[in-house]
Order: C-alpha cells, then sequence, then structure tokens
C-alpha cells in the first residue's frame, strides 16, 4: 500500500476504537513484548500490540480481547519493541540509487519513514526531476516524504546548474500529496542579506504551514547566525561543534546530528545531550548523505543510533532522536515515531537496544523485513530516455584541457589549494607554492598534491576548469571521475595524469554517467549511473558492489581516506567553506566569491 493509498487515521478510527475495546478482531497482534515508549521514555515489560488497517488500535498488558479467528499472533518472546527509524535528512541520490532500491536497501535496516530532499536531481533537472522522485517515493511501503528543494543553484552566480528552482516552484510543489517542506536552505548568505527570493522560498513553504529545512555552513556564530534563525529554517544539520548544536537549540532550532558515510558530527554534538544536559527534544539523528555501500554493509539509521549511544547518549534518548523527535518536527506525531494508538504500525523487533540487531520490521502493520532480508516488493515508475541521458560534455577531451598553464617566466607560483578534511564537509582553503615545468603546473605526488578538473556537462559547452587538492594521497598515474558533484553535478576529475584525466571524463560521458577510476591508462572499476548521471535502478546489492569496488580502487591509486568518494563529490559544493571549484572558477565560500586560482609568481 503505497503513502498516497494509506488511509488516513480518520478513515480508520472506527475500526481502531472497536478492536481496542474488544468488539472486532484486529489483523496482527504482537504479544510478549518490551515496549520502548518513546513518550515517557520507558521499557514497559510483557506488552501486547493490536494492529488494524496498518495502525496501532491497542498497546498494553493484554490484547487477547482483539483476537479473532483470521487475527495473525505474533511472539515476539520478550523482545524489544521499538518504533520504525525516521531519518530526519537525507539525499536518496547520495546512495547512487532510486526511491524503490533505496527503500529496499534500508528497509531491513529498521528505517521505515524518511525526510528526503531531492535537490541533486533537481540541480539537473529542476522540477521534473523533483516530481520523478516524488512519484516513484509515493509507492513504497514505507514513508518516503519529499522536502521541495530550495536553491538549485545552491549559490546563483557562483556556478551554473542544468536547472533553476525558483519561489513558483516552490509554491506549486507545496500542493502535491507527498511534500513535506522546504529543503536545506543552503544559501545562508542570501538569507542573512535578505535576498527577495530565498524569503519568496520560505514564505510560500510558512503558507502552506510547512517545515523550512535550514544549512548554515559557518562557524561564525554572532549576527550572521541569527539574523539566519530569523529568516525562519527550523532545523539545521551543519553542525560540527557542540557549540553548533547549542546555539541552534537556543534559537528554537531543531539541531540534527548526521552520520552518514563520510560525514561523523554526532561524537561532538551529542554531549550537548549527554554531558551538558539540554533537552533532548530538540536534537534529531539523520544520515545526510549515504552511499550504497555503507547501506548494504554497515546499516542506515540504526548505525546512526548504535554509534549515538557509543558517544554517550542513553539508549531511550538515542531512539527518541530517531523516531518521535523527527516526526514531532515535520508535525507527524500523531501520525508516526511512535508505538501508540492510531500511529501507523511502523517497529523494530530487536534484542538489544545498544547493538540494535534488527531481526523483524513491520510497516503499516506489514512484516516488510526479517533477519536482512526483505520480504516485500518495492515498486519502480519507468524513468524517461532523455532523463537517461544527461551528460554532455560536447567533445572528447584531450590530456591537453587539462593543462594548468603558469605565467610566462615564471619559474614557481603560489597556489590556492583546496585542502580535504577528512569526516568532515568543509574543506581549508590552502596557500601552497608550486613548482613550474615546462610552462606548466604540475601534480605533486610527494605533497599530496593531486590536479582537480570541473567538466561542464549540462549544455555541452566543452569547457574545462582547472585547480589543485591536497589531501588525498594519491600516487601513481591515475584519475578519479564522477559526474555526481554536490550540487551543481557537473563532472568532477582528480588526478596526477592528464591522459588519466581526459579517459576518466570521456569514458564517463559515453556510459552515461557515474563514477570511475584509472590506473596507467586502465580503467580499474566504474560505477554506471545514468539516470541524471546520478542514479541506478539496478538492485542495491548490485550497486553497492560496484561502490564498494570503487572506494577499493581509489585506494589502490593511493587514496587513505574514510569514504573518500563523498569528499570527491563535495568538491564543488559552493555553500560549504572553504574553498571549492566550480564551472565558473575557484570560489572562496567564506567571502562567497570568484577567486583566483594563483595568488602570484615568483
Amino acid at each position: 500500500m503505497d503513502n498516497a493509498a494509506f488511509p488516513s487515521w480518520a478513515e480508520s478510527a472506527a475500526r481502531l476504537v472497536a478492536v481496542a475495546a474488544g468488539r472486532a478482531p484486529a489483523d496482527l497482534v504482537i504479544r510478549g513484548g518490551s515496549w520502548v515508549n518513546v513518550h515517557s521514555r520507558e521499557v514497559i515489560p510483557d506488552t501486547d500490540l493490536a494492529i488494524a488497517a496498518g495502525r496501532f488500535a491497542y498497546c498494553g498488558p493484554d490484547a487477547g480481547r482483539c483476537i479473532g479467528p483470521r487475527t495473525e499472533v505474533v511472539d515476539a518472546g520478550g523482545m524489544f519493541l521499538v518504533p520504525g527509524l525516521c531519518d530526519g535528512h537525507m539525499h536518496i541520490e547520495s546512495g547512487m540509487l532510486t526511491p524503490a532500491e533505496f527503500a529496499r536497501a534500508v528497509i531491513p535496516h529498521g528505517t521505515t519513514t524518511m525526510f528526503v530532499d531531492p535537490h541533486e536531481i533537481a540541480n539537473v533537472l529542476g522540477l521534473r526531476g523533483v516530481r520523478l522522485m516524488h512519484d516513484e517515493a509515493l509507492l513504497q511501503p514505507v514513508g518516503i516524504f519529499v522536502q521541495m528543494p530550495s536553491c538549485a543553484p545552491s549559490a546563483p552566480g557562483l556556478e551554473t546548474t542544468g536547472a533553476e528552482i525558483g519561489p513558483d516552484d516552490v509554491a506549486e510543489a507545496m500542493g502535491w500529496p507527498g511534500i513535506v517542506g522546504l529543503g536545506e536552505m543552503m544559501n545562508f548568505p542570501a538569507v542573512i542579506a535578505g535576498d527577495a527570493r530565498m524569503l519568496a522560498e520560505m514564505a510560500a513553504t510558512a503558507r502552506a504551514g510547512k517545515v523550512i529545512g535550514g544549512h548554515y555552513a559557518s562557524p561564525d556564530l554572532g549576527p550572521p547566525f541569527h539574523a539566519y534563525a530569523a529568516g525562519g529554517p527550523a532545523d539545521d544539520h551543519e553542525g560540527t561543534r557542540e557549540a553548533d548544536a547549542v546555539a541552534r537549540v537556543r534559537q528554537g532550532m531543531r539541531a540534527m546530528l548526521r552520520l552518514g558515510s563520510a560525514w561523523y558530527d554526532v561524537k561532538a554534538q551529542i554531549t550537548a545531550v549527554s554531558e551538558r544536559g539540554l533537552d533532548p527534544r530538540g536534537f534529531i539523528l539523520c544520515t545526510d548523505d549515504c552511499h550504497s555501500g555503507t547501506l548494504v554493509l554497515e546499516g542506515h539509521m540504526n548505525r546512526v543510533v548504535r554509534h549515538a549511544i557509543a558517544c554517550g547518549a542513553d539508549p531511550l534518548v538515542a531512539i527518541q532522536m530517531a523516531t518521535i523527535n523527527t516526526a514531532t518536527h515535520f508535525g507527524l506525531e500523531r501520525e508516526l515515531g511512535s508505538i501508540a494508538p492510531g500511529r501507523r504500525a511502523d517497529l523494530i523487533l530487536t534484542s538489544d537496544l545498544r547493538a540494535l540487531p534488527v531481526h523483524r520490521v513491520f510497516a503499516r502493520g506489514r512484516l516488510v523485513a526479517e533477519e536482512g532480508r526483505i520480504l516485500v516488493d518495492c515498486p519502480h515508475l519507468p524513468w524517461p530516455a532523455d532523463v537517461r541521458a544527461t551528460v554532455r560534455i560536447g567533445r572528447p577531451l584531450a590530456a591537453q584541457d587539462f593543462v594548468i598553464a603558469a605565467p610566462d617566466g615564471a619559474n614557481r607560483v603560489r597556489a590556492r589549494v583546496i585542502g580535504v578534511v577528512e569526516n568532515q564537509a568543509p574543506t581549508r582553503a590552502l596557500s601552497l607554492e608550486m613548482p613550474v615545468a615546462d610552462g606548466r603546473i604540475e601534480a605533486d605526488e610527494g605533497r599530496d598534491i593531486a590536479q582537480i578538473a570541473l567538466v561542464e556537462r549540462h549544455r555541452g559547452t566543452g569547457a574545462v576548469v582547472n585547480a589543485l587538492v591536497a589531501g588525498f594521497g594519491y600516487r601513481g598515474r591515475m584519475a578519479v571521475a564522477s559526474t555526481v558533484a554536490h550540487d551543481s553535478h557537473h563532472m568532477i576529475v582528480v588526478g596526477t595524469c592528464r591522459d588519466s584525466m581526459a579517459a576518466a571524463a570521456n569514458r564517463l560521458a559515453g556510459v552515461g554517467g557515474g563514477a570511475t577510476v584509472f590506473r596507467d591508462g586502465a580503467e580499474i572499476a566504474l560505477v554506471e549511473l545514468p539516470i541524471a548521471g546520478l542514479m541506478s535502478d539496478r538492485p542495491a546489492a548490485e550497486v553497492a558492489g560496484k561502490a564498494a569496488r570503487l572506494v577499493a580502487a581509489m585506494a589502490e591509486v593511493g587514496c587513505t581516506l574514510n569514504n573518500a568518494f563523498m569528499q570527491h563529490s563535495l568538491l564543488a559544493l559552493v555553500v560549504i567553506p572553504e574553498l571549492r571549484i566550480s564551472d565558473r572558477g575557484l570560489v572562496d565560500v567564506t567571502g562567497f566569491r570568484l577567486t583566483d586560482l594563483l595568488e602570484g609568481t615568483t
């Protein structure tokens, strides 16, 4: 039963009352469990649950009166009954999967609700792309609520996207059945400056009575932060310090603490609750970005909850942060996020609240996964042919396109270099002296400096912007290329060999998008992502296998970073400090302006 067809509480209320009173039989009764009650923050042993029409009708000590001749009865055997887990902020496209295949990957891990911002596809296909994601999301056997993307481009004037989103698009989308709010407002400088377009998008969301998502990617907690908070964002996931979490909840925002494939921001912020004692209602756990390998091999929200507990959170508090807190934030407390009468019957059976092994998963009163195996279908929509043909580089590229020319007569130059920071989204703006050979600036393996290029791929202009990046650890003659390049999603190529960089770029143009690794002129890994150059509709396990091979190949050419592909894919995200690359050049994100690669020559 899809989201759109799932009966409302009002449509089900008469039956729920009858079942709870013992006048009508339940569809399902789960007996003898330990009820994790996220409203009272307690574990109540010897609890029965009666479920009808996909919702909880009765939660208490004895549901015997609710059992009829056709009622399915499940013995919980004392296991913990935990509400289905909710991801408060995420991007399906980062999993390299369509909504159907993403759901298939995460359901066995206990995720039954997701709040998704499809701003990746919005940057490629605009409102049409959002609608395609929205429509497939509504078909899934779990809840996938869509936030309408707010920033495409994320920073107007600093990048060129394949499509744009404006206030009229936002206003239109607010009437769609699966839209729950506005996606992360990344252009925080525009909000702070009172930009009419950004304020109009937020106003359209507020008029619809829906939630405005935040994204304040700056360490400055002074007047700029307060101006941003006054603009209306109700949450923020960009915090990396305890002070960030504290500042947000003090201003009435929810602090979203993320653990993605490469973002490890929970440990530094969970202390606001576990040590400072702040009210945990203001905190939500989320993933933001998880690639398919993480989903298949490590988990999803169950992984985040385990991590929060390992970082000092009380298990019941961590579960609240991944269930009721999230539902309440989006105005859905009466619909989901807890085991209580009237709510969607989404729950997990687990034997350990700390390790959180997921033995069984129920969604809308239906067993959907057991011991890691999915038991239901996740329906696909057909993706149009033109959506599979979005990578246009205009012409075959050659090594010469990746030359960084030095000024005439220069022996050395001082260059701005993007410095990668492991396990965090921000980069560092480095200033390094670079030698010049034959009039060209070269990669420097000894100092861990590679070349980076951004290849325009939406309009086929043939344009290539070249710069330098440090921190990947690459060695030998290699290149890594990807059409996943948040948020403009041009093509990013990082390498130490210009021939390999050209070969990698041409390869991705040939397969319609994805990610590839070349070593010594030969391809050693490839993930095809033909849908908008971002996603595959192949099975999650298959895509995860190729993604795992991609990560391994990056290690084989010297990369030492944790989940380096995530770091690679964010190098064009021009709304997170300090230094990024776009189709218009290098971007100084601390000042939100374009800057030169070279600072001076000697």
